[in-house]
C-alpha cells in the first residue's frame, strides 16, 4: 500500500520535472510513511511512498522484472498474489521479492495490459516498458484505489490524490464549474470529474497508455459490471462461497488487521467470516456519539466482538473534537465531501493506528450491491414504471398516486408527510417528470431532497455569471442512458456504485484512512463477489425481496438471529448535535470567501448559508455542503 506519482513528456524530462516530482512524492508521505522511491528515463519520471504491509523487508518500490527491464510502482494490494506467484513460478518466472505487487510484472510479461485481467485486490499502478516505449497505468474495477490526471500540450501529471496534484506546481488551481453544479447536486463530484478544471479522475477498470514514440495518450476500460454472465443457482450459497473466499484472502498481511465493526449486517458477516480464518487474534473497532444517541452502535458492536473473542475498542466523537478537526477531516478527504461521518472514519482509523494495527477491514458495499436503501429500490420501481412510457403510450396521473400514511418514527418522518402533502405532492411531481422530462433520464438520484433542491435554487445560490459558465451542463446526465433499459436491476445497481459508494463511501475510506496510514479493505467490493451478485441477478431479480436478502441468508447459521434480523440503522453522525457548534466557528468562512471571490456564490446566499440553517426538508443541509467546499477552496488555493 502507498502512494504513487509521475510525469510524462512528449519532450525530454528536465531537472524541473524532478523538483515537481519531489514535491508530489512528499504530498503524500502519510500514505507511506515507511519508505520511498523513484525512477526516471528520457521521458518519464514515477515517485512513490511505501506503507508496508506484505514483504517487509524485500517489497521496497519500485520493483522491476527479474531482466531489469520493466519498472513497477503500485498503491494497493493484490490479494490472490500466492496463486498468481504459484502459477507464474511453473511456468518459469523468476521472483526477486515476496511482494505481492511483483506478480504485476510477470503477468505483463505473458499479456501485456491484458495482465490487469488476472488481478484480484484494489490498486492503481504504472508500469515503464522500455521496449515499447509506453507507460501504462491501471486503476481496479471498483475503484477502491484512486488516480487523479492532468494532461495538456504533451504533458501528463498523475498521482494517488488531487492534492499531489495541485502540490506539483504544474497544476493551477481552477474551478471547473460543471464539477462544482455537480457537487451541489450530489454532495460529491462524481466521477471523472474533480473540482479542478483539466484534472480527471482515471475512471475505475480503466487503463490509461502513454506511448511516447510517437506521442499518443488513450484511455480505455477494461471491465464493466454489466458484463458479467447470468448465473442460474442458489443465491445464498453462491454468494456464501464468494464470501468464505475474500475473507480469506483479505487477511493476507505481515502486519496486524483489524475490524471496523458497527451493529450492522455488512461488518458483522465480514467480522465472523475473517476472525474465523484469520491466524492472530483480530481487533475491533467501533465509532460511537457523546450521550449515546439511537445512531450509536457500540453496544450492538461489542455484543458481536465478546462472541467472537474479539478485543473491543470504541471511540467516542464529542461536538468539540468535530469543531476542531473539522478543516483537518475537509483536506484529508481530499475531494470534497458533504458527509459529517468522514469524522467517524477519521477517528476509526486513528484508533487502529494507535493500537498498531494498520490494516483495516470494513463492510462497506453492502446496502448498495444489495438493495440496502429505499430510495434505490424506489428508483428502480420508477424507472420501471418510465421504461414503460413511450410508443404512443401516455403517462396517466392515477398510475403514480403513492398517498402515504402518517408516522411517528423515523424522527424526520411526520415533517416528510406534511411535506409531501401525505404523498400527493412527490406523485404529481413525478408524473410531472416522466410526462415532460428527457425519456433517455432514468430515474435516480432526483428521488433525492438535495439533487432537487440544488436545481431548484441554482439562480437565487449562484452568480449570474456562474449559471452562464455552467450553461447546458445537466447534473442528471450521470443517470442518463440511451434507450431500450434492457436490465434496470443491474443498470440502478451500477449507478449506486460508481456515485454514491465509490464517490462518497470508498473515497472517504481510502483518504481518512490513509490519512493515519492505516490500509482499508473492503471485502463486500471484491470484483468476483459484485460479478456473482449481478449475474444472480440476471437470471433473478431479488428487488422485490426484502433489503439485502440474499446475504441475510447466506449468513444464516454464522450469525445470531437478531444481527441477521436488525433493521438497517446506517452510519450516521448525529448531524444535529454537531451543527450548531460547527457553524459557531466556521460559518464566517463563508461570509465574503473563496467561494465569493471565484464568483460562484451570490454574496447574500453565503451571508445566508454562513447562519447554518438546517431545513427539516434537507437531509444534508445546502449549508453544510457550501461551508465544506469553502474550506476545500481555500485549502487547494493554498496548495497551488
Amino acid at each position: 500500500m502507498c502512494g504513487i506519482a509521475g510525469i510524462a513528456t512528449r519532450e525530454r524530462i528536465q531537472p524541473c520535472h524532478l523538483e515537481h516530482l519531489d514535491r508530489m512524492s512528499r504530498s503524500l508521505i502519510h500514505r507511506g510513511p515507511d519508505g520511498a522511491g523513484g525512477f526516471h528515463a528520457e521521458q518519464i519520471a514515477i515517485a512513490m511512498r511505501r506503507l508496508s504491509i506484505i514483504d517487509l523487508a524485500t517489497g521496497q518500490q519500485p520493483l522491476v522484472d527479474e531482466n531489469e527491464e520493466l519498472v513497477l510502482i503500485c498503491n494497493g494490494e493484490i490479494y490472490n498474489f500466492v496463486e498468481l506467484r504459484e502459477s507464474l513460478k511453473a511456468r518459469g518466472h523468476v521472483f526477486r521479492t515476496g511482494s505481492d505487487c511483483e506478480t504485476i510484472l510477470h503477468l505483463y510479461q505473458d499479456h501485456g495490459v491484458d495482465c490487469v485481467q488476472h488481478l484480484r485486490g484494489m490498486f492503481a499502478f504504472t508500469l515503464w516498458d522500455p521496449r515499447r516505449k509506453r507507460l501504462l497505468i491501471a486503476r481496479d474495477r471498483m475503484g477502491e484505489k484512486p488516480l487523479y490526471v492532468y494532461e495538456k500540450d504533451g504533458l501528463v501529471v498523475f498521482g494517488s490524490e488531487l492534492k499531489t496534484l495541485l502540490h506539483s506546481g504544474l497544476v493551477p488551481f481552477r474551478l471547473d464549474p460543471r464539477a462544482v453544479d455537480r457537487y451541489f447536486h450530489y454532495h460529491y463530484v462524481p466521477e471523472p470529474l474533480t473540482p479542478v478544471e483539466g484534472v480527471r479522475k482515471l475512471g475505475a477498470g480503466c487503463l490509461l497508455t502513454i506511448d511516447l514514440e510517437p506521442w499518443k495518450v488513450e484511455e480505455r476500460c477494461y471491465w464493466r459490471m454489466d458484463d458479467a454472465p447470468p448465473i442460474d443457482d442458489d443465491p445464498a450459497r453462491r454468494i456464501r462461497e464468494e464470501l468464505e473466499t475474500v475473507s480469506e484472502l483479505v487477511i493476507r498481511s505481515d502486519v496486524p488487521v483489524g475490524i471496523a465493526l458497527s451493529g450492522g449486517l455488512d461488518s458483522s458477516a465480514i467480522a465472523v467470516l475473517a476472525a474465523r480464518k484469520y491466524p492472530g487474534v483480530m481487533n475491533a473497532f467501533s465509532v460511537g456519539y457523546t450521550d449515546r444517541p439511537r445512531t450509536d452502535e457500540r453496544a450492538q458492536a461489542k455484543e458481536l466482538a465478546d462472541l467472537l473473542h474479539l478485543p473491543f475498542h470504541e471511540i467516542e466523537i464529542d461536538p468539540a473534537e468535530v469543531v476542531a478537526s473539522f478543516t483537518d477531516v475537509v483536506r484529508w478527504q481530499d475531494d470534497p465531501i458533504a458527509d459529517m461521518s468522514g469524522f467517524g472514519y477519521h477517528a476509526v482509523a486513528r484508533a487502529s493506528r494507535a493500537q498498531g494495527v494498520p490494516v483495516l477491514l470494513q463492510g462497506q458495499g453492502g446496502d448498495e450491491l444489495l438493495w440496502g436503501y429505499a430510495w434505490v429500490r424506489a428508483a428502480l420501481r420508477q424507472s420501471r414504471r418510465k421504461a414503460g412510457i413511450g410508443n404512443g403510450k401516455a403517462p396517466r396521473f392515477l398510475d403514480y398516486l403513492e398517498l402515504r400514511w402518517p408516522r411517528l418514527h423515523p424522527r424526520r418522518a411526520p415533517m416528510d408527510w406534511l411535506i409531501t402533502w401525505g404523498g400527493l405532492r412527490t406523485s404529481w411531481e413525478a408524473y410531472e417528470r416522466d410526462r415532460s422530462g428527457p425519456p433517455e433520464r432514468l430515474v435516480f438520484y432526483d428521488l433525492t431532497d438535495q439533487f432537487r433542491l440544488a436545481s431548484r435554487h441554482a439562480p437565487r445560490v449562484y452568480t449570474s455569471q456562474f449559471l452562464e459558465t455552467v450553461g447546458m451542463a445537466n447534473a442528471a446526465e450521470v443517470f442518463t442512458e440511451p434507450r431500450p433499459w434492457t436490465n434496470l436491476d443491474v443498470a440502478i445497481t451500477r449507478l449506486i456504485c460508481q456515485t454514491y459508494l465509490r464517490e462518497n463511501g470508498i473515497a472517504q475510506g481510502d483518504r481518512l484512512s490513509m490519512a493515519n496510514s492505516v490500509e482499508l479493505r473492503l471485502p463486500l467490493v471484491d470484483y468476483r463477489l459484485v460479478e456473482t451478485v449481478i449475474g444472480l441477478r440476471k437470471a433473478r431479480s431479488d428487488a422485490g425481496l426484502p433489503p439485502k436478502a440474499w446475504l441475510r441468508e447466506a449468513m444464516k447459521g454464522d450469525l445470531p438471529e437478531k444481527v441477521i434480523q436488525r433493521r438497517k440503522q446506517g452510519f450516521q453522525a448525529p448531524m444535529r448535535d454537531w451543527y450548531g457548534p460547527l457553524f459557531a466557528r466556521h460559518g464566517r468562512l463563508l461570509e465574503g470567501g473563496a467561494l465569493v471571490d471565484l464568483g460562484v456564490l451570490r454574496p447574500e446566499a453565503a451571508s445566508a448559508f454562513a447562519k447554518g440553517a438546517y431545513p427539516w426538508s434537507e437531509s444534508v443541509p445546502r449549508a453544510y455542503s457550501a461551508l465544506v467546499l469553502e474550506a476545500w477552496c481555500r485549502q487547494a488555493m493554498g496548495a497551488d
